[in-house]
């Protein structure tokens, strides 16, 4: 029997059935149109398509939330288009497909601890910390005297996500990185 839930808690990572397909909030925005009532328009990644849709919901329409059990695991390493993890409870080693570790894939690192989480047994996506540290691997080398401005510029992590840094970070920096936003938080 699902657990239903009012559209109004909807957010980003919870997974939801819809007309008996399984999806997973990627965005959602809360809206008021006119004298109407407010609606919350989402982004829903199918789990087992790997497509993207959007569908609007009435403020505090009835949602059947689906529970995901979570399980730890560590990133080994990448061959092909597929990931490699080694589930901390069992030992074993599990292969996922690129689409279904998702944007996960800019933090994955070797030895970094995730959580997988699984619908019935089958993994549904890769949950990464709410922050990592990266190296730097490329950046433009920031000019003496524009830090005034408090400037920024482009680098290229080792894991090759493309940030926006102070411009005194350069090559071979660690930076702690928050997985949530995308932004460069401070060096490491």
């Amino acid at each position: 029997m699902p657990d239903y839930i009012s559209s109004n808690d909807l957010r980003v990572g919870t997974c939801i059935e819809v007309d008996g397909a399984l999806y997973v909030v990627t965005a959602f925005q809360h809206t008021k149109v006119g004298k109407w009532g407010a609606i919350i328009k989402t982004k829903l990644r199918d789990i087992n398509t790997g497509l993207t849709v959007e569908k609007s919901f009435r403020a505090g329409e009835k949602v059947a939330r689906v529970i995901l059990e979570g399980k730890p695991a560590q990133y080994m390493y990448k061959t092909g288009n597929e990931y490699h993890f080694l589930q901390l409870e069992t030992y074993e080693e599990i292969a996922l497909p690129e689409d279904l570790v998702g944007e996960a894939r800019d933090f994955l690192v070797e030895n970094l601890e995730v959580e997988i989480l699984t619908h019935e047994g089958k993994p549904i996506s890769v949950n990464v910390p709410p922050f990592v540290e990266l190296e730097v691997v490329d950046t433009p080398p920031g000019v003496r005297g524009d830090t005034a401005s408090g400037g920024s510029k482009p680098a290229t992590l080792e894991t090759g996500l493309v940030i926006q840094v102070p411009l005194f970070v350069d090559r071979g920096d660690r930076l702690r990185i928050d997985t949530r936003t995308r932004e460069y938080l401070e060096r490491a």
